[in-house]
Parts: C-alpha cells; structure tokens; sequence
C-alpha cells in the first residue's frame, strides 16, 4: 500500500484502487484550497497511472463528507480586497475549485463518491460529477447558499436543471436538504449503501482485479456495489421530494420569479420539510434569489464548461459586493442568524444590478481551457 501523507487530504493506494480521504474532521471537510490542489494533484497523477483502475474519495468521519467551501476564508479575502480588479484570492478559490469538479465531471476512470453524512454546497460539487455517487442512510445533502449571499455553484447550474421538472429550481431557491432516496430521485446520486458498509466496500474494490480497460472497469465497478446496495434496501428512507413532487411543481410553474417566492414563502400546508424551505427562502438574500432565477434561464441550452465558465463571474461578482460577507458574518461569524442584505428585497432589485453579476471582469476567461 502506497500512502501519502498530505493534510487534510489523506493519498493512499490499495490495490489498483486510488483512495482520497478529506481528512478535517473540525471544519466537517470544508474545502480549502490546500485541499482542493491536493486533490487535483492526485485525480492528474491518477489518470494517466495504469497501476490506479478505479479512484475513491471519503471522509475519514461519519458525521460529514464536506460541508462546502471554506467560505470564513473567503470572506476574510474579500473584506481585504480593495479596488475595481477581480480580487485574486477569490479568483483563485473558485477557478481551481470549479476546473477540479470539472476535472471529476470528466475523468476516464471510475470515481466513487462516499456521500455519507452531511453533503453541501462544495461536497455536492465533488460527489455531482463522479460516475459512482454513493449515499446512506445518514446523508444529508443540500446547496444552501441563497442563506449567505451566493447562489449554488459548483455546477449547480448543471446538476440542478438536470433533475425531474422543476425540482433543482425548487432547492436552488429555498436550499432544502434532501437524504438518500431525494438524492437518487432527483439524479444526483446512483447508489445506497448502508454507512457500515464502507470499510468491506472499500476492501471489495481494492480487492478486484481490475482491466486496463476504463469502461470495463465502470462495469466492475457496478458491479461490486451491486451486493451493498441490496442489503441496503430496507435502510432506504422515504423521500419528501418523490412524495411532493406534484406540489413542487405547481410551486414553481409561475412564469415570473417573484410569484415563484410568493407561491413557495405563501406554503401554508402540513409538511414540516416545505414549511423549513419556504423559511429558508423568505429569510435568503434577495440578490441571490435573483440569480437562482437568472442562472436557471441563462444556463438552459449551456455546455457543462460553459456553465462552470459562467458561474466564475457569478460567484466573484458576488464576492465583489456585499450580501456574501455579510450572510457568512450572520450565518458562521456573529451566529445572530440576522443578515442585513442589500438591496433587502425582490421590489428593490434593478435589471442592471443582477445584469451586473453576470458582466465578465477579464478579456480571457481563466477557464477559457475547459
């Protein structure tokens, strides 16, 4: 067994099986950009290593896979920043963290995603494009990031309009979290096993004797998950999204944006999973509401490149005003759970300041390579 110790980031190799494991127990694996190198290194290094078949990526704890961004760290960024340029800490932050989701979007080899515990904003951007997404009874995951002033990146833009009807719209806008079985439903993930069945899944894929071959390798793949899945069966949870499907859609089937808000933050129903979504949302930045709507027309016909290149000038945009320091400040720093955001409502927004976030800061895109 090869194994590199790289914090907090743990590379090892077993068998022709790759293993990543984020290892940040205490920020629950939020993604740093030390993190975020330390995986891309080794998902490059990897891809073109006949000794590596298959690559998997973990948690080293139960409780979270990733938790998103390290967004304390990007909002120190950009407080500091000063002046009209792109502020290049951000820039740096979301360029390698989207060319890596782009990265595991499009990898040859199998990538198996352990999407235990909790699975958000970041998290969801590692496990959307894996070709092996794996959820358990403890999964928890959501884009929750209307609540601190940005939108759902990482390829939201993509995954989310890729779930039945107007399911992604829903969740982009109110940040509702979803367990296994939403997860399965709304495509964003293929597998569910049970959470004490990742040690012997992992001894299963180390133990395989994998083809030099990449599709060959997807299919064996398949094929030792197969087994975990089936004991698994009866763990699965019932999913409020399947369940309330139809109302999801009524919810959201108005032309305009604003009488979207109105009809979800209007729910006066009896499910307690709509009622703590239409709260998320009547409490969530106005601007970042906007864009949820914005990005869901503009990316429709958008290339899976295309849609990471676009949301770069979203998010720095977005760190470039106010409503992102000030929703973490409320969220993570001050915990006074009250962000004062600007502009404070839908009626106040302008075309030209959402028109704004969308208005590239450079002649040649950073991701222009994709």
């Amino acid at each position: 067994m090869l194994e590199l110790d790289t914090a907090p980031l743990r590379v090892e190799q077993r068998g022709g099986l790759g293993l990543l494991t984020l290892d940040a127990p205490k920020s629950l694996n939020a993604l740093s950009l030390e993190t975020i190198r330390a995986l891309d290194a080794a998902l490059r290094r990897w891809a073109d290593d006949p000794q590596v078949a298959c690559v998997l990526l973990q948690s080293s704890s139960d409780k979270a896979f990733c938790a998103g961004g390290d967004v304390r760290g990007l909002r120190a960024a950009c407080l500091a920043h000063d002046g009209p340029a792109p502020n290049a800490s951000a820039l740096q932050f979301f360029g390698e963290e989207y060319r890596l989701d782009h990265r595991i979007h499009t990898y040859t080899k199998p990538i198996v995603v352990w999407g235990g515990g909790i699975v958000m904003g970041g998290g969801v951007g590692l496990l959307a494009g894996a070709s092996h997404r794996v959820v358990s009874e403890t999964s928890r995951v959501a884009m929750p990031e209307v609540g601190i002033g940005l939108f759902p990146d990482v390829g939201g833009s993509w995954f989310l309009r890729r779930m039945p009807g107007r399911v992604g719209l829903f969740l982009g806008l109110t940040g509702a979290a979803m367990n296994a079985h939403d997860a399965l439903f709304t495509g964003l993930a293929d597998h569910f096993v049970r959470q004490a069945s990742r040690e012997p899944l992992i001894a299963a894929l180390s133990a395989l004797r994998w083809s030099a071959d990449a599709v060959e390798n997807h299919a064996l793949a398949d094929e030792a998950l197969r087994p975990f899945e089936t004991e698994a069966d009866s763990l699965l949870p019932p999913s409020p999204v399947r369940t309330h499907y139809d109302t999801l859609q009524a919810l959201t089937a108005a032309p305009r944006l604003r009488d979207v808000v109105a009809a979800i933050t209007g729910y006066d129903g009896d499910s307690a999973w709509l009622q703590r979504a239409a709260q998320s949302l009547a409490a969530g930045s106005p601007t970042s509401v906007a864009l949820v709507g914005e990005l869901w027309q503009r990316t429709r016909h958008l290339s899976l490149a295309d849609v990471f290149r676009l949301e770069l000038i979203v998010a720095l945009q977005c760190c470039a005003r106010g409503d992102f320091a000030e929703g973490v400040r409320a969220l993570l720093i001050d915990k006074d759970g009250r962000p004062r955001w600007t502009p404070a409502t839908l009626d106040a927004l302008t075309p030209a300041w959402i028109d704004a976030h969308f208005a590239a800061p450079w002649t040649t895109h950073p991701l222009a390579d994709l």
